[in-house]
């Protein structure tokens, strides 16, 4: 096919009608846009070489580049990305879906799909991907799973105690009381380090945090008490265990007192709740736990009716 001011294009055909549709939809796009996009990229790129280019160039840049870049390793091993862009379709998308379904949980399945997408929107923004649109953002998600409502009930706080002081890990109960007391992540507190925090003050510096915002976290009576108990200048940081023995350690706490569906990240809901119960208003909590969004601070906040109750009179 050509025409003045246009690259010529073509492409064999097994009939005459389908090179002639295939003609007409060019020259319509031509009149509509003024311009005639090169589909031939899309035509020749699999998701496959798309999805390692993103991984090897944009996802290091990203502070949960580790999370993403096994992500990504776990997709290329599926048959859809065999497909090149231009074939790609909202069916393959939706059975590549329904399949992952069957074997992980539905946040992996989201999770999965928005690292697709923002790929393929990535190609089509910044690589010379030509696409009508993008696949994936036609594909319903799975349903969310509904955030979790755990709280430290009756005595377990005291049972959890009891059991990390006889246990072997001597810096189990501090890091219980301080995620407790702060509301702090994992992460933040694995990473606190002493230089950034005032006792006399009583204020903990985060310089980085999930959400690549700094904050400063106050400290309770109880969380300075925690923190002197812990200071022997022999180390920058207030903890020197890895976040993968950390795990491994609260599991086997688990376990041995019988809480069985209590997660270390449950701890940060409770923390949120009990400043809520404190009189505390959202902007404070929020400036606390460092939530910026109303919607996920809702989701760690876990108030018991209970106690609502009493202060209704």
């Amino acid at each position: 096919m050509r025409r003045k001011g246009a690259q010529p294009r073509s492409k064999s055909f097994d009939t005459r009608a389908d090179a002639e549709r295939w003609a007409r939809s060019l020259e319509a796009e031509l009149d509509r846009n003024g311009a005639l996009p090169d589909t031939r990229p899309a035509e020749n790129t699999t998701l496959a070489q798309i999805l390692v280019r993103y991984r090897d160039e944009v996802s290091p840049n990203k502070r949960s580049h580790v999370s993403e870049i096994s992500r990504i390793n776990a997709i290329l091993r599926r048959p859809i990305c065999h497909r090149t862009l231009a074939l790609l379709s909202t069916a393959d998308l939706a059975a590549y879906r329904d399949e992952r379904l069957k074997a992980v949980a539905p946040a992996t399945v989201i999770r999965e799909l928005s690292t697709i997408s923002h790929a393929i929107d990535t190609a089509r923004r910044e690589w010379g991907i030509h696409l009508a649109q993008n696949p994936c953002r036609l594909v319903r998600r799975p349903s969310p799973p509904r955030g979790r409502t755990r709280r430290l009930e009756g005595g377990e706080e005291q049972l959890l105690l009891a059991a990390a002081d006889k246990g072997r890990v001597r810096y189990l109960r501090p890091l219980i009381v301080l995620a407790i007391e702060t509301g702090m992540r994992r992460g933040e507190l694995l990473s606190l380090l002493w230089e950034h925090i005032d006792l006399e003050k009583r204020v903990a510096h985060l310089p980085m945090t999930k959400n690549g915002v700094p904050r400063d976290v106050p400290l309770s009576t109880r969380a300075v008490e925690t923190l002197r108990g812990l200071q022997t200048g022999e180390s920058a940081t207030v903890f020197t265990a890895a976040p993968n023995a950390v795990r491994l350690a609260w599991e086997r706490l688990t376990r041995r007192v019988g809480l069985q569906d209590l997660h270390l990240h449950d701890l940060r809901h409770e923390a949120v709740s009990r400043l809520f119960e404190k009189g505390l208003n959202v902007a404070e909590v929020a400036s606390i736990s460092g939530h910026r969004e109303l919607r996920m601070l809702a989701r760690y906040t876990h108030l018991r009716a209970a106690d609502l109750a009493g202060r209704l009179g």
